[in-house]
């Protein structure tokens, strides 16, 4: 191969790579985008406070994860939380307890499934776990101490305690609501992304075929 092929060949590889970096951020920004939107239909939290609710706006960022790596993922629940400091009325304390927890999720997924090639349904499952995990801490540290700023501690405990009469402390808001409330909202996602993933592979990867 002479000098001028390996030239050609270099420039293509070099637009190639252009192009899929290109891609990528427009399907990175595009799921950002419905992310944002559906984090606006919020449901009830079952056995919780009118003020605690739930929404489905990690499923983009997983299947992101999962079809362009951990870190696309993390991009996805970075933009969306970013969009959403325009309409916050947490001062950005809530955005960035939903980031660390859908983040925690999706990087979880997207390293297990898109990185080391394991089930999908182990990488979603881990995912789901680890948010419930990453809830625990958002919610001691973060988010009760937000709702303090609102109520007094003990008119927070007891507005959880009416509907599961065993939580008398902050400590047992997290560990009989928030983390099962979590993990119940992270295997709900996982089981709409195991459905819906492989019909988005084709499209998201620009192929005619999923994984």
């Amino acid at each position: 191969m002479n000098n001028q092929s390996i030239s050609v060949a270099a420039v293509t590889n070099r637009q190639a790579a252009s192009l899929r970096r290109t891609r990528t951020m427009t399907m990175i920004s595009l799921l950002a985008a419905v992310s944002f939107v559906l984090s606006f239909f919020e449901f009830p939290v079952p056995l919780s406070p009118s003020f605690a609710r739930m929404d489905l706006s990690d499923f983009p960022a997983l299947v992101g994860a999962m079809t362009m790596g951990p870190w696309a993922g993390v991009l996805v629940e970075l933009v969306k939380n970013l969009l959403g400091l325009l309409s916050t009325s947490t001062g950005g304390v809530g955005e960035l307890a939903n980031f660390l927890m859908g983040g925690t999720m999706v990087y979880l997924a997207g390293m297990i499934y898109y990185k080391n090639h394991r089930p999908a349904w182990l990488a979603c499952l881990t995912g789901a776990i680890g948010m419930a995990i990453m809830a625990a801490v958002t919610n001691y540290f973060i988010l009760l101490p937000l709702f303090e700023t609102f109520m007094p501690l003990d008119a927070l405990i007891g507005s959880f305690a009416e509907f599961i009469p065993f939580i008398h402390t902050k400590l047992d808001v997290v560990l009989w609501n928030a983390i099962p409330f979590n993990l119940l909202k992270g295997l709900g996602i996982a089981l709409v992304t195991l459905v819906v993933y492989p019909k988005l592979t084709p499209v998201l990867r620009g192929t005619n075929k999923g994984r």
